[in-house]
């Protein structure tokens, strides 16, 4: 399952977030360090499930939209330094080795300090937050990367430098792909051994940005200075959304007690219970929210770390294309996320290793045309695998 980590300083936001996106019981406390192991969860990618077009009922989605699972990992607020150990330290940030993208949860009112301490809004710069795990995460890579470098170096005379790059840091996600892309960019010449700790450095940020690319909540939006969000918006090199997962929070309990209809990315919500006079006053303000952003930003999150920063297409597998069901019965009963540019040959290995390996052709469900193993996948593709077993 595709796994997103939830990071940032402490008292952003963060635990919020992740109990908005997931509907986990975790601690939530306007306090650093609320959270010291990391918590995991499920969230969804939300998108628009095929069924309707094709005039079919299906059971997997609700009114038309499909919530595909991914996993999240709130990690511990991180502090400046934290490569050295100050704060909760390394650890952490080894945490984010399984994360395929970042989401960095950012207090854009700037009423937290530099570690998380309560200040008044407006007091700090969101700018620098933005800025300070980007440094975190290159110098954690950098560690890695320097303290095998004499090792490294020896090898790379013999072996391509990318299997060298990729092998030490399969842990964190690398492959052969983003460690050729990392090269490029950092353009450092073809000599490694006369490579600075600069160098290496540049080299540290590159891998970062291939390997665990990040987007930016900007939360807190309904208590931030326009100045403060207007600042954020306009970094050209980060994809940054408003936010306000403490909206998103009331909203989804709200749900869940029956108060309220509402799905999650909605625009707006229905009051279908009887709220009290302070719920009232508080849902109004929500609304007015709404309005101005379009959402609560929390679900645009995890919609562009998915179908953007890491370019993810979605695909049903049905085993009988005449009803687009399993051989049950069941309606689109799957969905998977893929790598856009990945064949149907690919996504016949993702249903299951033993269908790749006996794949002979796809069909096409809907124009019920044969495909050959290296038909490039478009997004909403509905496929049958046809193999040999």
């Amino acid at each position: 399952m595709l796994s997103i980590a939830i990071a940032g300083k402490p008292n952003t936001g963060k635990s919020t977030y992740f109990k908005a996106s997931t509907m986990v019981d975790v601690a939530i406390a306007p306090y650093p360090f609320t959270t010291i192991d990391a918590n995991h969860g499920i969230s969804h990618v939300r998108t628009k499930c095929p069924c309707k077009e094709l005039g079919v009922h299906c059971n997997n989605c609700i009114d038309g939209n499909r919530f595909i699972p991914v996993e999240f990992i709130d990690v511990a607020g991180l502090v400046p330094d934290a490569h050295l150990g100050k704060g909760l330290g390394n650890e952490f940030l080894d945490q984010l080795r399984q994360a395929q993208a970042v989401i960095h949860v950012v207090d854009s009112s700037g009423g937290t300090d530099a570690e998380g301490n309560p200040v008044e809004i407006g007091t700090r710069d969101p700018l620098e937050d933005v800025r300070f795990l980007e440094r975190e995460m290159t110098m954690w890579l950098f560690g890695i990367i320097k303290r095998n470098w004499s090792r490294l170096v020896r090898r790379i005379q013999s072996t391509r430098i990318e299997q060298v790059f990729t092998e030490q840091l399969m842990g964190v996600g690398a492959d052969e792909t983003r460690i050729k892309e990392a090269l490029h960019n950092a353009s450092l010449g073809d000599k490694p051994a006369s490579w600075s700790d600069e160098d290496l450095m540049r080299m540290a940020g590159e891998i970062r940005k291939t390997t665990k690319p990040m987007i930016i909540a900007a939360n807190k939006i309904d208590i931030a200075p326009k100045e403060n969000i207007q600042k954020l918006l306009s970094l050209k090199d980060c994809m940054v959304v408003p936010a306000s997962s403490e909206a998103e929070l009331v909203l989804r309990m709200g749900e869940k007690s029956g108060l309220l209809s509402y799905l999650p990315g909605d625009s707006d919500f229905e009051i279908t219970g009887e709220p009290s006079r302070a719920q009232k006053e508080g849902l109004d303000l929500i609304k007015s929210l709404l309005k101005r952003y379009g959402s609560t930003g929390v679900q645009e999150c995890v919609n562009s770390a998915v179908f953007k920063l890491l370019d993810m297409i979605v695909a049903y597998p049905v085993e009988d294309e005449q009803k687009f069901s399993d051989k049950d019965g069941k309606v689109l009963p799957d969905a998977f996320l893929m790598k856009k540019g990945h064949t149907v040959h690919d996504m016949a290995y993702q249903v299951h290793t033993d269908l790749g390996k006996s794949f002979l052709c796809a069909i096409d469900a809907r124009t019920k045309r044969r495909l050959s193993e290296k038909h490039v996948l478009e997004d909403g593709a509905i496929i049958k695998i046809v193999s040999a077993r």
